[in-house]
């Protein structure tokens, strides 16, 4: 029996259980025994173990199964990449903003834009194209897509606030590719070409939705796993 301090009970428990777990005693994966067998071999009572259990369970180094008990989870505390999260926070910001705008800016170009709006559009489409090998080029070529685009919708602010936030849709449009790990896929590419499409064809709703749809679908690809 491992006697402890009659100090900080819960939290005492929590170092020795962690201390076996990491001793190899039970291997991540491992099922725990229950409190009942636990509570004795640390001279503690079930509440008490129920409260360590918890303080653990909270660290990441164990988990609670509904209906099938407690497994070691991680040998160490899960640690949070700060770095990462606020990368990510940041990318989700520049695309809640491009929601705004260039869903806006894409059913304004389905109703004003003229046959050179047009042509412009899909030069730039073609442009963006040749350059799906490169994250950087592709990055370049995307945001002169968009800038199109926002162009055709003939507001001036909407065009003035897609300017001015340019700098930081680039920067966070690298740091994304560089999270999703792929870009330039064929899926990608026919998602802008319905965009010109609907504009083509002076469909309002439907460049403002597929706009919409495919932004949304950006922010699912840098959403940290579950």
């Amino acid at each position: 029996m491992t006697a402890i301090r009659r100090t900080s009970l819960a939290d005492q428990a929590a170092a020795l259980l962690h201390a076996k777990i990491q001793s190899g005693e039970w291997p991540v994966g491992t099922k725990l025994p229950g409190e009942t067998t636990l509570a004795p071999m640390f001279d503690v009572g079930r509440s008490t173990m129920r409260e360590a259990i918890r303080q653990l369970a909270g660290r990441g180094i164990l988990v609670t199964r509904q209906g099938s008990g407690v497994f070691v989870e991680s040998i160490d505390e899960a640690r949070t990449d700060w770095d990462k999260v606020l990368q990510r926070a940041h990318i989700t910001a520049v695309l809640e903003a491009r929601l705004a705008i260039e869903g806006e800016a894409a059913a304004l170009a389905a109703a004003r834009r003229t046959p050179a709006d047009l042509d412009a559009i899909r030069r730039s489409l073609e442009l963006r194209n040749t350059a799906r090998a490169d994250a950087v080029d592709l990055v370049e070529a995307d945001m002169a897509f968009h800038r199109a685009i926002v162009v055709a919708s003939h507001n001036d602010i909407l065009l003035e606030l897609f300017d001015s936030m340019a700098p930081r849709l680039r920067t966070a449009m690298i740091d994304m590719l560089k999270i999703k790990g792929a870009f330039g896929e064929d899926a990608d590419h026919d998602a802008h070409t319905h965009v010109v499409e609907a504009i083509a064809a002076r469909d309002e709703h439907r460049a403002h939705t597929l706009t919409r749809t495919h932004l949304l679908e950006l922010s699912t690809t840098i959403a940290p796993p579950t």
